[in-house]
């Protein structure tokens, strides 16, 4: 059917998670609780490191922005998720869809690099610990952590022009709880060729630059690693990586099980759940893998909380 014999849509219309009115209730508290707890779990991790002395290293500059972009994609997300929990018709206009895709997207290709530049940072901590501090330099460590920036969010405005170059039906239902680009294509009634092209090429240019980072750094890690005679020195070096390697895991295993598929007829809910992992649960389990996986952390907290007799 031809686009131009229908009325553009002027908003869309959510499916949320379930169609399940009765799970709405226990799906608005699951999703409230995480949420409390990912904004106090990554707040504390922020805080702690601008506050104590002994986290002011490259290493927890990189932990620090990772921890406020796992606040910043959640937060726009979930506040809203919470709200259609609420609402019988889960409508948002095409302008907050756009908004909402840009600054996902963007949060989320950031995470990408950042990943990537923490790598390297353990490579050069691992490899060559005496010129770390000079290598790292702070004005290394911002320029790294603004071309994320700068990378992400041109990634995610090049991709979010194309997509709402399309045109959509009438009938606008986005089978998802949040503005995504699969389910968008879904319902567009022009041709989304040329926007796939678009992610293959994009998408997998940032794929492969942040993988290839992380791979290269992690095998002259592990050859670094494997050189050293003492045990308890190959154990100090690799515990400095375990914390890294684990969000590492945990963000690429979900976010290639969303995107690097072909796309299907009809999102199935397993699909909806990898969504709800990395957008909801990631943000909280990054800041409990940084503290509980980490002396310095323990550390520094014990320390603040002497210090401002919080206990």
């Amino acid at each position: 059917m031809n686009c131009s014999t229908h009325t553009a849509s002027t908003e869309f219309i959510l499916t949320g998670i379930t169609d399940r009115h009765e799970l709405e209730a226990v799906l608005f508290l699951v999703f409230l609780i995480f949420y409390i707890f990912t904004v106090l779990g990554n707040v504390g991790i922020i805080t702690t490191i601008q506050l104590a002395t002994n986290l002011q290293t490259p290493m927890y500059f990189f932990v620090c922005h990772l921890a406020m972009l796992d606040l910043f994609y959640t937060t726009i997300i979930t506040p809203n998720s919470l709200a259609n929990f609420t609402r019988s018709i889960k409508s948002i206009s095409i302008s907050a869809c756009a908004t909402q895709l840009v600054l996902f997207g963007g949060s989320v290709t950031t995470e990408n690099y950042l990943l990537a530049a923490m790598a390297y940072d353990r490579l050069i901590a691992i490899r060559q610990p005496l010129l770390y501090v000079s290598i790292m330099s702070s004005a290394v460590c911002r320029f790294l952590v603004i071309g994320s920036y700068f990378a992400g969010f041109l990634n995610s405005l090049i991709h979010i022009s194309f997509l709402f170059s399309l045109k959509y039906w009438k009938a606008n239902v986005i089978d998802h709880f949040y503005c995504d680009i699969p389910p968008l294509f879904k319902i567009a009634c022009s041709d989304t060729f040329l926007n796939w092209v678009v992610i293959l090429i994009f998408g997998g240019l940032t794929s492969v630059i942040c993988l290839s980072t992380i791979l290269y750094s992690y095998l002259h890690i592990l050859l670094t690693i494997l050189g050293i005679n003492s045990s308890k020195g190959r154990r100090k070096a690799l515990s400095t990586c375990t914390s890294h390697l684990a969000c590492v895991s945990l963000f690429y295993s979900t976010l290639m099980l969303s995107y690097l598929r072909p796309p299907s007829k009809n999102l199935q809910v397993n699909d909806k759940l990898i969504s709800v992992f990395y957008t909801v649960v990631i943000p909280l389990i990054n800041p409990i893998i940084y503290s509980l996986r980490n002396n310095d952390v323990k550390i520094a907290v014990r320390k603040i909380f002497n210090k401002y007799k919080l206990f």
